[in-house]
């Protein structure tokens, strides 16, 4: 895959869609009823940008699916700006195919930012805590592979997930929302 071969992508596509749609199906587990934004269109979109060209190249099982964590996160992210900005009158961003699929509501998207700029924040604070807390919120990684890839030890990630989830849940409740 790393030298174009377009076969390889598919085959990987195939051997990660099943766990890459789970992660996606856990990220959205605590939407509002009613919502219309589906797992597969966050899956597919994330999946474009991660074999995208001058992308980086994982080492491992896990690394490959905290970039996913972060592609799906970013396709989240724009979708909700998105939202926001056609609210205000702003300017289509969003290829249009992408955007029938995904629907999130004003609030849904407010909850996405909010949640992705407390992430910004904590990343900005402490890298390797946000780090943690983006592998396991959005990838699902456990403890054990979070710990491999980023070289440190099991203790070390239990307790960055705990300080992480406090700081989160307070940055959140500031602004009124409830942390899962």
């Amino acid at each position: 895959m790393r030298g174009g071969d377009n076969r390889s992508a598919a085959q990987l596509f195939a051997l990660v869609y099943a766990q890459l749609r789970r992660i996606a199906a856990g990220m959205m587990q605590n939407e509002r009823l009613g919502h219309t934004l589906q797992p597969t269109a966050v899956v597919h979109e994330a999946y474009m940008r991660l074999v995208g060209d001058n992308r980086p190249s994982p080492e491992n099982r896990a690394q490959f699916f905290a970039l996913a964590a972060r592609a799906m996160r970013q396709v989240l992210v724009d979708h909700a700006r998105h939202k926001l900005a056609q609210r205000r009158g702003g300017e289509k961003r969003v290829r249009e195919e992408f955007q029938e699929v995904m629907a999130l509501t004003v609030q849904q998207s407010e909850e996405v930012l909010a949640i992705h700029e407390a992430l910004e924040r904590l990343q900005q604070l402490d890298v390797q805590q946000g780090q943690v807390m983006e592998m396991h919120y959005f990838a699902g990684n456990s403890v054990a592979e979070i710990a491999t890839v980023l070289e440190i030890g099991e203790r070390t990630v239990k307790r960055e997930l705990r300080m992480g989830r406090l700081f989160l849940k307070q940055q959140l409740e500031t602004r009124g929302m409830i942390f899962p």
